[in-house]
């Protein structure tokens, strides 16, 4: 398991992730050592991308959205999102699970 992925947090953990915008389905691509590959539909265009990946891990992990927000790389591919009153645990189980 790729623990860097996933470090602890106050009030939850940041999730490091690698998003591919415009892909032909949402889902969880890989993992490596640094970073989770989340494929989406969504276009990189207004935040779009952004707003599919924040409503797919929602769903993965089973919290509301507003428990969840990218605190670093808004506008890139490489992100850090925080998810809130989830362990690392908890979250390395989902991503595995979703594989």
């Amino acid at each position: 398991m790729a623990r860097a992925a996933v470090s602890p947090a106050r009030g939850g953990c940041v999730l490091a992730c690698r998003l591919t915008p415009s892909s032909s389905r949402n889902e969880v691509a890989g993992i490596t050592e640094e970073s989770v590959r989340i494929k989406v539909t969504s276009p990189p265009v207004e935040g779009k991308a952004n707003k599919a990946l924040i409503n797919f891990l929602g769903k993965i992990f089973k919290v509301p959205k507003s428990r969840i927000a990218i605190v670093k790389g808004e506008t890139g591919r490489q992100k850090k999102v925080f998810i809130e009153g989830l362990e690392t645990e908890v979250v390395m189980k989902k991503i595995m699970e979703a594989l």
